[in-house]
């Protein structure tokens, strides 16, 4: 049996991961969820449904752009980006947030809500929620919206109410725990729809199945493209959904090696990055275990990266997963290669990143030389409007300006 279709098992865990630890006035609500998602998911009305939504609404297939620009300037691997920033509303996120306003209107919900890192979830179920006729409201850190004030207003305009997150470290980790903590009030009328492949089961299946899309069409494209796989697959990883999506299509080939980017911030030190495998152990948070960068009390550590949707201190659990069986390897890139990254794909290829995927842009630029004759591929997983005020005033125009 192939891997996607044996992992994770009937309770949510990807090997010793996942799992759904909930407060007893949730299960029945997570139940519902999984019963309707497994009705659903195989049947032929709603995958056409979803399809149609794809093509006629989202845009898609997306394309994949050999980077001819940036891989003379390198040197040696030849470098290729799956677009989805050219997906609708900017970034992969309204692939599963279609999915989950599809999933909500089955089982009758009135309302998505969710929570926000750099904004690209929340304008994406802010979208669906306008394109399913449901209301919509979305958690944020204080610090992600006053750097991702494009995004805020997108989402406002779409009809979202956001609700700024200001105790703890006002970030993602914050937003969360405020989304859960309304959502345990409104769980009869309302869905959950997670951001990535983290939270309690079935949530890391159901965003990791919605995004498979993204492997899939990749997969195929590269062939065409190239007669060929790709030697390397790459994306950054937060909580982690933009890279299940793209290793979902390559995770059966064994010469296909995948590799996830995580954010290395301006240091090591615990509190100054957000690299949660690099760094972390294994613990729990918001209901799955997984792994988790931990403080000296072994609470959730504070964590820190230029990219506001790679800032938790979490990942994702099949991530973990992966990780510890070796079917997936981990790195990081800093925030000054990150930013670096952001400035030359934008300069040599008029292609402006999103920051969160500068991350795997940068990964590319430096593996790059190290492996001639041999071909990456990126998951451009967002683009950078949301981003350019933010790093024109923090940083400037780059190097070259």
């Amino acid at each position: 049996m192939s891997y996607l279709k044996s992992t994770p098992n009937r309770d949510g865990f990807f090997g010793e991961y996942g799992g759904a630890m909930l407060p007893p006035p949730l299960e029945p609500h997570f139940k519902e969820i999984c019963e309707a998602y497994d009705r659903i998911s195989k049947s032929a009305d709603f995958i056409a449904e979803l399809r149609q939504i794809r093509k006629h609404f989202q845009g898609r297939p997306t394309p994949i752009s050999y980077l001819k620009n940036l891989s003379d300037m390198c040197g040696g691997a030849q470098i290729y980006a799956k677009r989805e920033d050219l997906n609708h509303t900017g970034a992969h996120k309204l692939n599963h947030c279609m999915g989950e306003g599809l999933l909500a209107k089955f089982m009758g919900k009135t309302k998505l809500m969710a929570e926000t890192g750099a904004g690209q979830h929340g304008v994406a179920l802010a979208t669906a929620a306008a394109y399913f006729g449901l209301e919509c409201e979305i958690h944020m850190g204080e610090i992600d919206i006053a750097k991702e004030a494009p995004n805020v207003t997108r989402m406002k305009l779409l009809g979202a109410t956001v609700v700024p997150v200001g105790f703890g470290g006002r970030s993602l980790k914050e937003a969360v725990d405020s989304a859960f903590g309304s959502y345990i009030e409104q769980a009869d009328t309302a869905l959950f729809a997670i951001g990535s492949v983290v939270g309690p089961h079935p949530f890391p299946l159901i965003v990791r199945d919605f995004q498979h899309i993204v492997g899939v069409e990749a997969r195929e494209q590269f062939f065409d493209m190239t007669g060929d796989l790709p030697d390397m697959v790459a994306a950054c990883v937060g909580g982690g959904s933009n890279a299940m999506g793209l290793f979902s299509g390559f995770i059966d080939d064994e010469s296909v090696s995948l590799y996830g980017v995580e954010a290395m911030g301006t240091s090591s030190k615990l509190g100054e990055h957000a690299a949660t495998i690099t760094f972390g152990e294994d613990g729990d948070i918001h209901g799955f275990r997984t792994m988790v960068l931990k403080d000296e009390n072994g609470d959730p550590a504070p964590v820190h990266t230029v990219a506001s949707g790679l800032d938790y201190p979490g990942v994702g659990p099949e991530h973990a997963h992966l990780y510890r069986t070796g079917k997936a390897n981990y790195t990081s890139a800093n925030d000054k290669e990150a930013l670096d990254a952001f400035y030359k794909l934008s300069r040599h290829e008029g292609i402006i990143p999103a920051l969160e995927s500068a991350h795997a842009v940068a990964f590319a630029m430096r593996e790059a030389p190290k492996n001639p004759g041999k071909s990456i591929l990126i998951n451009l997983s967002g683009r950078g409007d949301k981003d350019i005020d933010y790093v024109t005033e923090t940083f400037g125009f780059g190097d070259d300006q």
